[in-house]
């Protein structure tokens, strides 16, 4: 694909909202793979991830970041809202996505992070597919208004792919003009490696979310890749023995269900056959420690 051209533009875009808003969601939507992982649980994201949408006449790079909000004070929410504050310093455009209708506490925590923010600020409306009327939502966008200044607003459905084209038209006329920034062939700025743990990561997720919140993480201990077969080893952290003998569950059918259920989503993305392993090991309160937190990734 040919991504120069005399009027071509390039930038960056960052995502952010409180938890539990769709950011995710979006990121997939407006680049049209799945790099970042989706499930009911807020505070599923946990690092900037990066998604790239090339085109013959625009590059944008998005960061999709954890959602803001200031409930949990441990070692990990902290290295999460610095995630979001980070990827303010660089951008271009900022996305600040809200749900239809809800404005919380957290909500007003981001408005008030992005007052101190240069690059214009587009209002995202996300969820339209649970509104009976859209008629109502006129005066919640009025409100808002007084909240923050925006130089679009947007209301859409990520989940139902509904106006995300019209949003990102809009993006892209509000980027600088500029050379492509990354290859046009490259989507994401994470590893294979990363978007494997963090598929594992999304199923046990999906199974567990109620009993263990967000207090589990994977790592990836082997990964050998061949043209037709990728073989996985895979470590999934929790902080107590109580965590570690749910999620290996009786006669370990739920580990090994999680398993299935990940290599199902692994096939998807790598297009080709897994053989995947899980080991589930204990390191007690690591979302508080700092030290325990950068061996397992959050540095």
């Amino acid at each position: 694909m040919q991504v120069k051209g005399p009027e071509f533009k390039a930038g960056y875009v960052s995502i952010v909202g409180r938890p539990n808003v769709g950011k995710s969601t979006l990121l997939n939507r407006l680049i049209d793979h799945k790099i970042s992982i989706v499930t009911r649980k807020p505070q599923t994201t946990r690092w900037q991830i990066r998604g790239i949408k090339s085109t013959a006449d625009y590059q944008v790079i998005f960061t999709d970041t954890p959602g803001y909000q200031n409930t949990h004070k441990d070692a990990m929410n902290r290295y999460m809202n610095r995630e979001v504050i980070n990827s303010l310093s660089h951008t271009d455009v900022v996305l600040f996505v809200v749900e239809a209708l809800k404005w919380g506490r957290d909500d007003a925590l981001v408005a008030e992070v992005l007052k101190e923010v240069s690059a214009p600020t587009v209002l995202v409306i996300n969820k339209l597919d649970l509104l009976k009327e859209r008629a109502i939502l006129l005066p919640y966008i009025n409100s808002l208004k007084e909240k923050l200044s925006f130089a679009e607003i947007v209301p859409l459905s990520a989940r139902r792919r509904r106006d995300v084209d019209l949003l990102e038209r809009k993006i892209a006329a509000m980027l600088p003009a500029g050379e492509p920034l990354l290859p046009a062939d490259q989507i994401t700025d994470k590893s294979a490696r990363f978007l494997a743990a963090e598929y594992i990561r999304e199923k046990v997720m999906e199974r567990l979310g109620d009993e263990l919140p967000y207090r589990v993480s994977v790592t990836i201990d082997e990964f050998n890749e061949e043209p037709a077969l990728l073989s996985l080893s895979a470590t999934i952290w929790v902080e107590r023995r109580s965590h570690r003998s749910i999620l290996i569950g009786a006669n370990g059918r739920m580990l090994k269900s999680i398993g299935a259920d990940a290599r199902i989503e692994l096939e998807k993305f790598f297009a080709k056959k897994v053989y995947l392993q899980t080991w589930v090991k204990t390191k007690k309160n690591w979302t508080e420690d700092i030290k325990a937190l950068k061996t397992l990734g959050y540095d």
